[in-house]
């Protein structure tokens, strides 16, 4: 290119009125659908969606137990989000800090009888709800075709490891 070149104007291409009503669409039933999963949720077990989170995360590790910087990276959080949130689920015997054997510096979080308790009371209620809410009303194509869409849009994102990836196994939930 010469001095004298101009240089070609580089024109950001934005979303059609179509794109930008199914975005709207699509941002709004799923707001709608995680409000009515965590109304019901809370109804029927008195469990937060974070509580939830964190008792499915707990449940799930070995020996029922977490580090704290390992939950906050398994369930995606700030550490100073999670570390109120369990300040309150221990006021409810839900979990327990204790000290960590293998190394002084942090703690680890455990699952407590009563939190056991009220996940798996409220698994089955919670599990029901999505199934209604959204497995049910999709084809098998849809949800396959919204799979490929959380996965596409998780790459896009950078958050494919930080979230179960769809070639690993299903989660399984003890009861």
């Amino acid at each position: 290119m010469t001095q004298n070149t101009p240089r070609p104007r580089r024109t950001r291409q934005l979303p059609t009125t179509e794109q930008l009503r199914i975005w709207r669409d699509f941002i709004e039933t799923a707001d709608a659908l995680r409000a009515e999963l965590t109304a019901r949720l809370q109804s029927e077990s008195s469990l937060s969606s974070g509580d939830y989170a964190v008792l499915l995360a707990l449940s799930e590790a070995e020996g029922q137990r977490m580090r704290s910087s390992e939950l906050a990276a398994h369930i995606d959080w700030e550490r100073s989000r999670l570390s109120h949130h369990l300040g309150r689920m221990e006021r409810r015997e839900l979990i327990r800090r204790e000290e960590c054997a293998a190394d002084n510096r942090g703690a680890e979080i455990v699952l407590t009888p009563t939190g056991l308790q009220a996940f798996r009371a409220s698994t089955v209620p919670h599990l029901r709800a999505i199934r209604e809410l959204f497995v049910d009303p999709l084809t098998e194509q849809e949800l396959i075709a919204a799979g490929d869409l959380a996965t596409t849009l998780r790459a896009q994102l950078g958050t494919v490891g930080r979230r179960r990836s769809p070639t690993t196994r299903p989660t399984t939930i003890r009861t």
